[in-house]
């Protein structure tokens, strides 16, 4: 049985093709798509499965959205994916979408020594519940729980929960973000890849941090301003204080909201972060 998985997000999406003799950790085949470049899911897989030219029987994906009866909207690119309808297009037996947080969570209990990095050693609980986070696009957030016999995934909008600052820079920033128009400044919007790294960069130039011109052409001619903000902080190092004062605004957010994940679903499991 040739089984197809994918993680669809609004920015890449990485699709594989598995077997059931090969494992799940030896794909056959798998390529990494940059989302937007793809009008809809459907051409994105007939472009996949022209290049391994192999019948795929199933597939299995999770998708950075809400799933609603065998359907999802995915909430950071416009796509519409329907089950049901992948089945009579490509001939395949049955399809399966998760959350994508759903998707990462339910590989959580199989991962090895070499799969993870570890940032604060402790010790968990057997059975604990799990908490994930995974800040990319936008901010994924999941929680796993025992059943008695294996970990449950489950999904979760959390991080479109009201940003709670923390200390006057972040209240600041929680003016700043009302002032450009946001009535609900959510945790995504400040913590994210798509949103957050820009609205902290432009809060943070804004309260005096000098922007240096070099990065400020990059920018002007930049579609996408992520990607140039995090290789320009990378190249500069603590070179430019503006830069580095955005990846540690970011990341003391995204510390605050794992605290508050582990306190509301008691993660006595541990913490994991993913994404990228």
């Amino acid at each position: 049985m040739r089984i197809l998985a994918g993680d669809i997000g609004g920015t890449k999406s990485l699709l594989a093709l598995f077997s059931s003799e090969r494992g799940y950790r030896n794909p056959i085949a798998k390529k990494t798509f940059s989302s937007q470049r793809y009008s809809a899911f459907e051409v994105m897989v007939r472009d996949f499965l022209a290049e391994v030219a192999l019948d795929v029987d199933s597939a299995c994906l999770a998708v950075a959205g809400p799933v609603v009866g065998g359907r999802v909207r995915l909430t950071n690119l416009g796509w519409s994916i329907d089950g049901q309808a992948l089945c009579s297009t490509f001939g395949w037996s049955r399809v399966e979408l998760l959350n994508d947080m759903q998707g990462i969570g339910y590989a959580i209990p199989v991962l090895e020594d070499d799969d993870v990095c570890t940032l604060n050693p402790g010790q968990p609980a057997p059975g604990g519940a799990i908490a994930l986070l995974a800040p990319g696009t936008g901010l994924g957030e999941g929680f796993l729980t025992w059943d008695g016999t294996a970990y449950r995934a489950h999904p979760s909008e959390g991080s479109h929960a009201a940003f709670a600052p923390v200390g006057e820079l972040q209240i600041g920033l929680l003016r700043y973000m009302n002032a450009q128009g946001y009535d609900h400044v959510s945790f995504e919007r400040v913590c994210s890849g798509a949103l957050g790294i820009p609205n902290l960069y432009a809060y943070l130039k804004e309260t005096g941090l000098e922007e240096p011109t070099w990065l400020a052409d990059r920018l002007a001619s930049a579609d996408d301003p992520t990607p140039v903000i995090l290789e320009a902080a990378r190249q500069a190092g603590e070179s430019c204080p503006l830069l580095t004062a955005t990846l540690d605004l970011f990341v003391s957010i995204l510390g605050a909201e794992a605290g508050n994940l582990a306190l509301k679903v008691l993660a006595t499991g541990g913490i994991y972060l993913a994404g990228g």
